[in-house]
């Protein structure tokens, strides 16, 4: 990045940033339904996953004081029922145990990539002021508080509690007034092309895109001023 000399602050996305890496949450999913050998094609997991998202985006299920462990069980549990209710799984106690099986998957996952997360996070908190930017359920704080993230972030922005949501380019900005700086003083780091990069220029950011394996959208590398495959990779600013 030509002009990363300019940075005085950054804004972290969290889900399939900091907890995987850049490896999409459908993905992490679905990896762990093959792992169990769960008997359902991925189209299938598909659509399971897009009914979880949106039931938990219209329903209050989630509540502050769930840790990451209890989204996970709580988002399985529906994609679960909602493949038994269209008679794709059946409707037996074996069935209903894969959604501890891979919530626990899941987490223990997530525990080992912070792990190595955290060391990268050390040396950026040095330099730069860190907030996050996330959509989430009214719960990150806990979220952060188990993983012991709470630390590195000056703020958060929560899109459940502030009531705007990525991909609006608003939500960058609060980011921005959090950290009391110019948007062009600012990068934005998260892993999705439409949700993160796109929105974070409109904002006037810079922006870096982990791109991992993701969503099926279109992208454009052009777009982001640099593209990395790993949160590693961000050690050579601090």
């Amino acid at each position: 990045m030509s002009n990363s000399d300019k940075i005085k602050g950054i804004i972290f996305d969290y889900g399939g940033t900091i907890d995987t890496n850049g490896k999409h949450w459908a993905e992490v999913l679905w990896s762990k339904y093959c792992k169990f050998n769960v008997p359902i094609d991925k189209n299938s997991f598909k659509g399971a996953y897009v009914h979880g998202e949106r039931t938990l985006a219209l329903q209050p299920l989630i509540k502050p004081e769930h840790n990451f462990y209890d989204v996970l069980l709580i988002k399985v549990q529906i994609q679960v029922s909602y493949l038994i209710d269209k008679r794709l799984l059946p409707d037996t106690p074996k069935v209903r145990g894969y959604s501890e099986l891979i919530a626990e998957s899941c987490y223990d996952f997530v525990l080992d990539t912070i792990k190595t997360a955290i060391p990268t996070l050390d040396l950026l908190n040095k330099k730069y002021k860190l907030v996050l930017v996330s959509n989430f359920y009214g719960n990150i704080h806990q979220v952060l508080k188990d993983f012991n993230l709470l630390c590195y972030f000056e703020d958060i922005i929560e899109s459940s509690v502030v009531g705007v949501r990525k991909p609006d380019p608003a939500i960058f900005t609060l980011g921005v007034n959090a950290l009391r700086l110019k948007p062009e003083e600012v990068v934005v780091i998260g892993d999705s092309f439409s949700k993160d990069i796109l929105p974070a220029k409109k904002a006037g950011c810079l922006t870096v895109w982990l791109k991992g394996i993701g969503w099926e959208e279109i992208t454009d590398e052009s777009q982001a001023d640099m593209v990395i495959s790993d949160l590693s990779e961000l050690r050579k600013f601090a």
